[in-house]
């Protein structure tokens, strides 16, 4: 049964999302701002185009905030619009927007692993939390063709995920970005099959590895004998993909496998955070050096690493400056929802990285 065909469920299934649904203004604003009716997440500052990022992140705000009406609406546009009409059978294209001659319709049809991982952890944990049999049946088919499409056996690293089905072997080495590994959503995943277990540890590994500075790389490479070198295209600058590393790792139960080694190991970003007053914009992930200023999402995305960490003095700062200054467009708001949510106790990830949402806990403050 296809997502397109399932019904939203009784009266009484919708009163329940509705007693919660409407207690996170940030939310309820993005979905105001950025959402379309028939469950579109649009970034104005690209054309108004739409990912399977987009989609899948929020799948999980509306699975945080008790949504399961937003929940719906995202899950049916990205199956009909970005999978085919089938999520059971195809993985969204990654990009989807108005082309030359002004239709709209996918742009790139190359999958993006990190939404294939979000979105099969947001439908395992729906299905868990919501009782919807059928949100897992499709979590684990997604979770399937992520294994067939993406994974791969890497010299020196193991079975790894490769940011997408085509595209990111090259001559100089395959190309990975260790912000699509989220240790909690793939420890999530390890009781489905060994193969879960096998890719959560390569990715700590990883983690530890690519990071001897404690800066995150937006990208790297893996040559074919193993060695981890610095990106072909982007070289040792993190940034924006980067800075997601930071607050995955921040986010950890502290049961979590290799909580206190991953958090040492990226505590430099903190320590530069500290100093300048908020998050550089870029690092140099080799001299450990960072230049500018992050925008306001980037102070969200530390949040929950400065909490972990106890920098209570830089995490006020933060704090203070996401008051003085809300965060505005796509990137921002996403990373806003994710740290300052956390902040606020919306939700947490148990060690076993299974969601711990605060529906009964949440304020509803305007």
């Amino acid at each position: 049964m296809t997502a397109g065909k399932w019904l939203l469920g009784s009266a009484l299934w919708l009163f329940a999302s509705m007693a919660t649904a409407g207690c996170w203004p940030a939310w309820e604003q993005f979905k105001t701002d950025l959402i379309s009716a028939d469950g579109r997440v649009i970034d104005p500052a690209q054309g108004r185009i739409s990912t399977s990022e987009g989609q899948t992140y929020g799948l999980f705000f509306a699975l945080v905030a008790n949504d399961r009406e937003s929940f719906q609406h995202l899950l049916n546009w990205t199956e009909n619009n970005l999978a085919g009409g089938n999520l059971s059978k195809q993985l969204p294209a990654w990009k989807w927007g108005q082309d030359e001659h002004g239709k709209w319709r996918i742009l790139d049809s190359n999958n993006a692993s990190d939404a294939d991982l979000w979105l099969a952890y947001s439908l395992l944990e729906a299905g868990r939390l919501w009782a919807v049999a059928e949100y897992r049946e499709l979590a684990i088919e997604v979770l399937w063709r992520v294994a067939a499409q993406t994974l791969r056996p890497l010299p020196g690293v193991g079975v790894m995920l490769l940011p997408g089905d085509r595209g990111f072997v090259t001559a100089q080495g395959t190309r990975l970005n260790t912000s699509y590994l989220p240790p909690q959503v793939l420890e999530r995943f390890t009781e489905l099959a060994p193969l879960w277990d096998e890719l959560a540890r390569n990715s700590r590994k990883l983690l530890l590895d690519s990071a001897p500075k404690g800066l995150a790389p937006d990208w790297l490479a893996v040559t074919d004998n193993g060695t981890l070198r610095h990106d072909p295209v982007n070289g040792a600058k993190g940034s924006y993909d980067a800075i997601r590393v930071y607050l995955w790792l921040g986010m950890l139960d502290p049961s979590a496998p290799e909580r206190n080694a991953l958090l040492e190991r990226y505590r430099p970003m903190v320590e530069l955070t500290r100093k300048q007053g908020v998050p550089p914009e870029t690092v140099n992930v080799e001299s450990g050096a960072g230049t500018g200023q992050g925008p306001v999402g980037f102070s969200a995305a530390m949040l929950p690493l400065l909490a972990a960490l106890k920098e209570h003095s830089a995490l006020q700062q933060q704090r203070q400056r996401l008051v003085q200054t809300p965060a505005s467009g796509y990137y921002n708001r996403v990373l806003s929802l994710f740290g300052q949510g956390w902040d606020e106790h919306r939700y947490r990830f148990d060690g076993k990285g299974r969601l711990v949402p605060g529906w009964e806990t949440a304020q509803c403050e305007n």
